[in-house]
């Protein structure tokens, strides 16, 4: 993994993916998964890879997000119950690299428009989420991340926000903690069935923890750096149509 071409470019880029996704309580898979196809990674080593970054990433966000009191218990039940188990799942399914990569760079979709704040917006009335909602929204939702290799994320959070769930914060702490869980889940999936990880993922790992340390801390009190989520778009842009037409 380490000796793949342009590797000091891609450890250069791959603090200030960490640091924009932890700001807004992600992991950040989605866009690692971006950065390793841009520069031609293994599909093999994409998934472990990436759920190993989120659980570092996602956990230090969620941290953050928790001391500043944005947490909501029962709004991450709702999706967790489901979604846990989905996800093992998920990660036991090994599938064609081809579908792999159509089915990631559909999935970036949802990247691209939360770094445009097209889901940012919050309303004042919030509304209860049934119990069948939340197993169908978490089930879903965690198969897929075992499946891809995303925490989900990246789809719970918008959905939350269009459905009127929750608050901007508070999604973003219970999105932080649903990371967690399901990278944790889709991980253990995936070594279940034989997956191994490479000893470089530690060194991704370390590198990665600086920019979602400063994310997590800045992202839970007031940071909103538009400019820089412009940029993340447009890389997860160009990485969505390489994995979609090559």
């Amino acid at each position: 993994m380490l000796q793949t071409e342009n590797i000091y470019l891609f450890l250069a880029i791959l603090p200030v993916i960490s640091f924009l996704y932890a700001s807004v309580g992600h992991g950040g898979a989605s866009g690692y998964l971006a950065l390793m196809a841009l520069f031609s990674f293994a599909p093999n080593t994409m998934k472990p890879t990436a759920l190993l970054l989120n659980l570092f990433v996602a956990g230090i966000s969620f941290y953050y997000y928790f001391r500043a009191g944005h947490f909501n218990k029962k709004l991450f039940l709702s999706f967790a119950i489901s979604s846990i188990p989905c996800a093992f799942l998920g990660g036991t399914i090994e599938i064609d690299a081809s579908i792999y990569k159509k089915t990631l760079a559909i999935l970036l979709i949802f990247a691209i428009l939360k770094m445009l704040n097209v889901f940012g917006k919050e309303k004042d009335e919030i509304k209860p989420v049934k119990l069948w909602q939340g197993l169908v929204v978490g089930g879903v939702i965690g198969f897929f991340s075992g499946l891809i290799g995303i925490g989900g994320g990246i789809i719970l959070t918008p959905i939350i926000l269009l459905l009127h769930w929750g608050k901007m914060k508070e999604a973003a702490a219970v999105s932080a903690l649903f990371i967690w869980v399901n990278s944790a889940s889709g991980l253990i999936g995936q070594i279940s069935s034989g997956v191994t990880i490479e000893t470089g993922s530690f060194v991704l790992v370390a590198v990665a923890l600086i920019g979602g340390v400063f994310g997590g801390f800045l992202g839970s009190k007031k940071l909103n750096n538009q400019k820089l989520r412009y940029i993340l778009a447009f890389v997860l842009v160009i990485a969505c149509a390489k994995l979609m037409f090559t």
